[in-house]
């Protein structure tokens, strides 16, 4: 003699649905920092546009902050950026940027404001008082 066990389809489906949401809900993932890539060949020819948000600064003709010096350029400089290298010193990492405009050569990238095109970056050079 065999006993039959009858459960309800919805509420077997239902434990099943439950079972699979608090295993999903369980987990957590570690958040990963996201770090610019240097700039890829296949890219544009430019990535975008930089404003010079200091006084002034000196353009280096390598991305080291010791290389020798072509020119500088003043607050509210319009430069063209071409590429991106990130560079270690003193342990720490700093992104360099590759300019071209009154002068081309190397710039730290915090010492601009990047836009996407070149009226946005003109824009914001005249809104600096230049």
């Amino acid at each position: 003699m065999k006993i039959r066990i009858n459960y309800p389809i919805g509420q077997v489906s239902k434990t099943v649905f439950f079972l699979l949401i608090f295993a999903a809900c369980g987990s957590k993932k570690q958040e990963t920092p996201v770090i610019p890539p240097p700039t890829s060949p296949l890219s544009q020819a430019y990535i975008g546009y930089g404003v010079i948000n200091v006084s002034y600064t000196r353009v280096n003709t390598m991305p080291e902050e010791d290389s020798t010096s072509p020119g500088y350029l003043r607050r509210g400089s319009v430069v063209c950026i071409t590429e991106r290298r990130l560079s270690k010193n003193d342990g720490k990492s700093e992104s360099w940027v590759l300019v071209e405009g009154a002068y081309s050569g190397w710039l730290r990238e915090t010492l601009m404001d990047i836009y996407d095109n070149e009226m946005q970056a003109e824009t914001a050079s005249r809104l600096m008082g230049r």
